[in-house]
């Protein structure tokens, strides 16, 4: 798993899936793979990394081991996009009480003014093998 980034996502949240396409079209090295929340890959992944209790509006990297929440891992994702998106690491600086302030206000308010879906995103055949699925699909990494 060290060769792929894991984001684990709302798989049902409109602001979610555009995150997802984002990320998919500024990941040139092929690095991310991504897993909705509801699948069972993202359970077991966050059972593993005892995410239990990390609720459906969180944003979850994992990277070489690592696990990152909510802003810390909007951080890192940039960090490995093409383009200078890296830039927006500088946001570091802010103090994470304040960043994460802002992500929850978004995050809690996300199907209300984003709207969601009823199940969660279906990828076309492309860009299928970007998805995790079930827990089998892990040992594929």
């Amino acid at each position: 798993m060290d060769n792929h980034y894991i984001i684990i996502f709302d798989g049902v949240c409109n602001f979610c899936h555009g995150a997802v396409n984002f990320i998919i079209k500024r990941d040139y090295a092929n690095q991310f793979v991504f897993a909705p929340m509801q699948s069972p890959a993202a359970q077991r992944l966050m059972a593993e990394y005892k995410l239990a209790d990390a609720g459906c509006d969180s944003f979850i990297l994992i990277k070489k081991g690592h696990c990152y929440l909510r802003t810390h891992a909007a951080i890192e994702v940039t960090k490995d996009l093409s383009g200078a998106w890296y830039l927006l690491s500088v946001f570091k600086v802010v103090p994470a009480v304040i960043r994460d302030y802002f992500y929850r206000l978004l995050a809690s308010n996300r199907y209300k003014w984003f709207g969601k879906k009823d199940r969660c995103l279906m990828p076309d055949e492309k860009l299928d093998s970007k998805f995790l699925w079930s827990e089998a699909s892990l040992y594929k990494l």
